[in-house]
This record gives structure tokens, sequence and C-alpha cells, in this order.
């Protein structure tokens, strides 16, 4: 974990006060800058002592192969892994004979801030070198979100208290050596050296560097370029070979005499375009960022985040540990995916090589509803993503003798990468996720655009795939069989009702977008009794009840199994690393929120009082061994009426990073549960949902927390929500003629730019005592200042 001291408590930036090097693998990942299309781990500009070196295009991948002790029918055999392409944060420093390195001579002070107003890595040291000469490094990194092709570092040394001769190179670098994350020595060797050197090119202040994969066979592009500030005479050359190139520059400083370097980074990469082209496209790049220049860069940098930040920004009174974490939690969020543009929106962001670089249900199921309040531009070019891998999809659905398409539970380009069937082929529920990502943008951002581009055709293939998977029995009831649900500790079972309920809404859904567009149906080979069967399905749907428990059963005969004996004492680490999936798939014990998340997303089909006595089950089997469940336990929790319980569990989402909760932040940022963490405050506390394209609002606040403001936008409208314990006021803030109709605590009223609505707090209280949970998994509490005890 990451004790509390390594990033002090602040608003609006995340600092590293000192340079803490055991823990420097999660450092380069929370310091990760990204623009959604190039992602840069927050190594050190040196690129020394490193853990994960880490420099990626989104889907740019290489093909391996997929290991398998035993073969299967339809088993994908080859996988896709993110390539860590050619570094150009690479800045190293000699200072007379010496090298600068954090480790070798006296480090009198370091300083790194991720600046989440700016869209800045700002790092200051101040080093003495082995023979006594100091000197104070200062450097800025961006990736541009305005100039999607673009990232740049400010790198300046100054001289402190000799005459020192400064040697700076700069370099690109592809191929560097990566931690073996694969023991399968044929994995191991399609990832080894996996850049092939294709062209190199010296320009007149850098140079570009061409390499193309040697399976996926994809092109991609690097280059630099340099602007040099010194008080005196410098050297500048370049040196060019087919796997690095090098700008060094040479210059004598004097105390209180600063060096000044900007650097311009450019990428891009293609599957099609000829080397010419890409070539072309890179130094496109370079000059645009040249001609900008490093301060107008910023500004522009500066520009976008102040207009996200109008629109998007949480503000949390009394509790400053969960404030700075929600931010940070958007920030990356955005970053993830503010320049995908039709290209996926991986697990990890691009952040680090977890997950392989696959995109799961996590994009559509968390980052998505975000994004479309949010950045909805980004949440379209992801369902945009979706339409473009649609043909994969229907391949594989043929391949598991299905209709319609059948999403891959994980990959980068579309193809299935999921090695283990029962938690990657089993796992349906995803292609009934993303038709609820295509039908909240709709409903939420009032735009038909994306319904009739891809939404239609997505519904329609999905539905298909819902009607040939399940059946209706004897007495007309339809079921699900054989399904995995989200909990990762039961796998191919009956009816979950997640799954079911997920279906069922997916079917409406189809049913519903072929009414608001009957030709393109008919283009997409609809037929009226086609609709008829998905209506009848969905009125079907058999949803498990367990009337001697009173609660739901998770899937079919779920509340029968034997509860897991937990011992006294937690284990170290996920229970999967103690207990073989033989045991874990016939207890009742659950890795994560699955019969909960169902509450959270399909609120309607249960009672009050069914959601209480549900949660008050599930709290008491449940692990959270995935970081995606702690953010719809305080979701549900908070409905039901334990908000100090809903408080402490949205602090665990939003700090799985920061505080590496999870002990994996090393190999990149959990983006789920980033946008997690704002789903806890602002469906949590906030009470937020959509019921059609109606807004509902139910705010009640913790007792740790006094205060809540949360902006979004709702149809284009930017919508300002304020709440304390006593009052809640909901305001627009565009355009004197503006109004919105809204739901507030069960109330329609009309929300206008100059009339906004207050009204008092609706207490709730709880129908059940606050629930208990496995023995060493209780969430951990706040301090009243805010600040996590340790047990």
């Amino acid at each position: 974990m990451i004790s509390d001291s390594v990033f002090p408590v602040e608003a609006w930036q995340v600092r590293e006060a000192a340079l803490v090097l055991d823990q420097l693998a999660q450092t380069e990942s929370v310091l990760a800058l990204s623009n959604g299309h190039i992602g840069l781990r927050g190594n050190l500009d040196e690129g020394e002592p490193h853990v994960i070196l880490g420099t990626y295009l989104n889907s740019f991948y290489e093909q391996r192969p997929l290991p398998y002790p035993e073969g299967g029918y339809g088993y994908p055999e080859q996988g896709q892994t993110v390539v860590n392409v050619t570094d150009g944060k690479v800045i190293r420093l000699m200072v007379d004979d010496e090298p600068f390195q954090v480790t070798r001579g006296q480090l009198v002070a370091h300083e790194r801030v991720l600046d989440l107003r700016a869209g800045l890595l700002r790092r200051c040291v101040e080093w003495i070198s082995p023979a006594g000469r100091r000197v104070r490094i200062r450097s800025q990194r961006l990736v541009s979100f305005t100039q999607r092709a673009v990232a740049a570092i400010d790198y300046e040394v100054e001289a402190v208290d000799h005459e020192v001769r400064i040697t700076v190179q700069s370099g690109l670098v592809a191929n560097e050596e990566q931690p073996q994350e694969s023991a399968d020595p044929r994995v191991a060797a399609a990832l080894d050296r996996p850049l092939l050197a294709v062209a190199q090119d010296r320009e007149q202040h850098g140079a570009v560097l061409l390499h193309r994969t040697r399976e996926s066979a994809l092109l991609m592009g690097a280059g630099m370029d340099h602007v040099v500030e010194a008080p005196g005479e410098y050297d500048e050359e370049t040196d060019v070979r087919g796997d690095w190139a090098r700008t060094t520059v040479v210059t004598v400083l004097r105390p209180g005499e600063r060096l000044r370097i900007t650097k311009f980074l450019g990428y891009a990469w293609s599957s099609s375009s000829s080397a010419e082209a890409l070539r072309d496209q890179v130094a496109a790049a370079l000059n645009s960022a040249r001609y900008a220049g490093w301060d107008g860069l910023v500004a522009d940098q500066h520009a976008y985040l102040d207009e996200f930040w109008n629109a998007a920004d949480v503000e949390i009174d009394g509790d400053p540990v969960l404030q700075q974490a929600v931010r940070f939690s958007l920030f990356h969020v955005l970053q993830a995916g503010a320049r995908a543009e039709r290209r996926a929106i991986p697990a990890k962001g691009l952040t680090g090589p977890g997950y392989d670089g696959h995109a799961f249900w996590d994009t559509e199921g968390f980052v998505l509803p975000l994004l479309t309040y949010i950045a909805p531009h980004a949440a379209a070019d992801a369902l945009r993503w979706r339409l473009s891998i649609l043909d994969h999809a229907r391949h594989r659905a043929r391949t598991l003798g299905l209709a319609g398409a059948a999403f891959p539970w994980r990959t980068i380009h579309g193809e299935e990468c999921s090695a283990y069937w029962p938690a990657g082929t089993a796992a349906l529920h995803l292609n009934a996720v993303i038709a609820r990502a295509v039908e909240r943008y709709r409903q939420v951002t009032g735009d038909d655009s994306v319904d009739e581009e891809c939404g239609l055709e997505i519904l329609v293939e999905t539905a298909r795939l819902w009607v040939s998977h399940g059946h209706h029995d004897a007495d007309g009831v339809w079921h699900v069989d054989g399904v995995t649900g989200p909990d990762e500790y039961s796998a191919v079972a009956d009816d979950n009702v997640f799954t079911n309920l997920m279906a069922a809404r997916n079917l409406r859904a189809a049913v519903r977008a072929c009414v608001r567009h009957p030709d393109a149906a008919a283009r997409l080979g609809v037929r009226p009794d086609e609709g008829d069967a998905w209506q009848a399905a969905a009125e079907a749907v058999h949803v498990p009840y367990d009337e001697r428990l009173g609660v739901h059963p998770q899937s079919a005969g779920f509340t029968r199994y034997a509860r897991w004996d937990f011992p006294e004492e937690r284990l170290d680490g996920p229970l999967m690393l103690h207990a073989p999936y033989f045991q874990l798939y016939r207890r009742q014990v659950v890795k994560q929120a699955d019969l909960v998340l169902a509450m959270h997303w399909c609120g309607e089909d249960f009672t009050v009082e069914q959601k209480a006595r549900n949660v008050d089950y599930y709290e008491r089997i449940t692990t959270r061994d995935s970081s995606l469940s702690a953010c719809t336990q305080a979701v549900m929790c908070a409905e039901v009426g334990h908000l100090d319980l809903a408080h402490d569990y949205a602090r665990e989402a939003a700090l799985v990073d920061l505080r590496d909760l999870h002990a994996n932040t090393r190999d990149g940022l959990h983006m789920a549960s980033l946008a997690g963490a704002w789903s806890t405050i602002v469906e949590g506390f906030g009470g937020l949902r959509e019921h059609g394209d109606v807004l509902a609002l139910a705010p009640r606040l913790p007792e740790g927390i006094t205060g809540l403001r949360f902006r979004l936008r709702h149809h284009g409208l930017r919508l300002l929500v304020e709440a304390d314990h006593d009052t809640v006021r909901v305001s627009l803030r565009d355009g004197a003629a503006a109004r919105l109709r809204i739901l507030l605590y069960d109330e329609s009223v009309e929300v206008t730019t100059s009339d906004p609505i207050e009204r008092p707090v609706v207490a709730l209280t709880p129908l059940l005592p606050r629930p208990k949970q496995p023995p060493g998994y209780a969430p951990e509490p706040a301090t009243p200042t805010g600040r996590v005890e340790r047990s």
C-alpha cells in the first residue's frame, strides 16, 4: 500500500513531496499523463531507476499465442498485448563528467506534482554530484488534449554554486527492456523487442523513427524536435540509429545561469498507411507543436481543463481526502477517453500494461456512465468503437452457435482474447451492458445521432444474441442458462439475476429503437415477429426469489449453497489466491457486487424492502476482491439509508490507486473504480438516477460530509446541484430561456436558469441495522478529519 504521507492531501494536485524508491512502480502509474491516444507513465526524465517503462499508443498492440494445457472448440488462439512504443520521455543529464541519477551523489530535494487543473506533471530537483557540483533541475511534462498527436517536455538546468559543463541528451528509444510478465516462453518471445526498425530521419533539431510490429504488422512513428535557450554558446547535434535517436546539447553554465530545452514529441500509428505518409504525419504534429510553442500548449491545456472542470467538478465539504481522490479520479478518467476517438478505453487507460491493455465491460459499465455526463463526446466515440468491431462480434457469436453478436470479454482490436471461458465466453452480460450504455447515452444527452449511427445496429444484434441463447420453459417463463454474472467467484450458473434483468432491458431497448428507426431496422432485416419475440422474452424473464429468506439469490439455487467459512482473521490478498475455484464456485461467497449491481442498474425491478434485505444479506458474504465492487456497494448502501457505511465504501473506491489498496497499482490505474468514485458521490449521496430521459435526484449526505456540490451535463445543459444536511438546491447554468424538468425526491419540478429549485432534504430511515461484513472485510472507517485510519 501507499502510505498517507506519500501524497499530501491537497485539493487540486497530487504531490509527491519526496522520492520513495520502493513505491516507484505505483507512482509511475499515479503520475501518468494521457489524452486517450498517447499515454506516458510517470517515469523519471532520465529513465532510471524505473520499474515499468511505459509509452503507449491506444490500440497499438502485438499478437501473441494463447497457451492452453488442453484446447477446445472455440478457444481463442491469439492474444493481443499493448506495446511499449518508442519512448520520447528520456532526457539524460551530465554535470561535468557525472551522470545525474537520483541514486548517486546527494539528492537534496525532490518533488513531483500532478496538477489537475493545468494538466501538467512538474518536477523540481536539487542535486549535488559526487564531485560536489550542485544543480537545480526543473521539468514540466504534458500530453496535449488539444493536439492529439503531441506531447511536450520543458526541461531546465541551473548551476548553483560552481561553473559546470552541462550535457543534455534527449532521446527516442525503441524496444526498451521490460520486466517479463509471462513464464510461457512463447509469449515472452513474442513480446521481446516487438518493434522492427523501418526508417529513420534526422531533422535539424531532432529525428523521426518508424517501426513495425512483427506479428500484427502495425506501423508506428515517433518524432522529437527541440528548442534550446542558453545564456551563452552551446553545441547541438543529433545521432540516429534504427532503435534510437539522440539530440545532444552541450554548454557551460556559471552559478545562477540556466539552460532550457523544450522537447516536442509527435506520435502516430496505422495499420494501412505507408511509411512515407506516417512519417509526414509525425512531422506535421511536430511542426504544429513547435508553432504553438511550450507556452501555447500550456495555455491550450489549461483552457481545455477549465472548460472541463466548469461542467464536471465535484466539491466535497468535510472530507478533504475524498475531495482530492475524486478530482484525481475525474482527471484520470478524462485522460483515458478524451481523445481516444473511436478506439477502446482500456481497463487501465494508458497508464500501464495491466490486463495486456485490454478493454472489458468495465468501459461501458462504469466509465461511460461518467463520461456521458461530463464529456459526452468521449462516450460517443467509445460507442462508435464498439460498432467498428461489430463484425468480429458477429463472427464470435457464430462460433458459439448463437445469432446476432457476442462482443469479446477482453480485447484490443475486436477479437476475443480471453483464454478462460467460464469468466470470458460465459460472461454474456457484457453485451447487455454495452446496450445499456447505448441507451443511456441517448437518454442523458438527447443526442440521437449515435442512436442512428451505431446504437440501433448494436441493440438489434445483441437482442438477437439473447433470444438465441435464452429459452421459454413449458410455462412460458424465459430463462438464460449457463452464464457467468459479474461475480467471478460464481460461474456458469442459471438465471443470474443481473444477467436476466439486463438482457430484458436490452431486448426492450432494441424494440424501442426499431420503432424510432423503422426504415433502418428494415435494412437490418428486423421482421415484426422478431420484435414481438424480443418483447415476449423481456416480459417473461425469470427473476429468482427465495421466499424463505426474503432475498433474491444471485442466480438460481445460490442461496441453498453452503456458506463460505471465513476465518477469524482476513487472509492476505484475494480469496482466489488461497482457495481453488472448485471450492469458490459452489459456496455462498461473492467476489464483487452482482445482485447488488442489479439493484443499482435495474432499481425499478426491486421494492424498497427487497433492496434493504438484499443489501443486508450480500454484505455478509462479499469480499470486494475486485476493485469494481466498493463503488456499487456505496451507492446501494446510501440508497437504503446506511450513509456512513456508504461513505466508507466511497473512500475505498476513490483511494484504490492513491493508496494502492489492491496492491497492483504498479500495473496501471483502475479506471472503472476511479469512475465509480464519482458514482459513489453523485449517484450515492446525490441520489442521481434516470427514469427514461428524466433526471431524478435525491441528495442525502453522511455525517462526515457537510456539503456537496456537483456539476453535470443533461440534454446539453449544465446543471449544478448543491446540498447540505438541510437543503438541496438545483440550478441551470445555460441560457436565459433554458429549462429542464427533473424529479427531486419524486416531485416533478422545472428548473430554469433564472429560477433555481430549492427544497428541504428528505431524510431516510434505514429499514434494517447497519449490516456486517465477513471478518476482516469491513471497509476502513475515517476519523473526523477525513484521514483513513489504519488497522
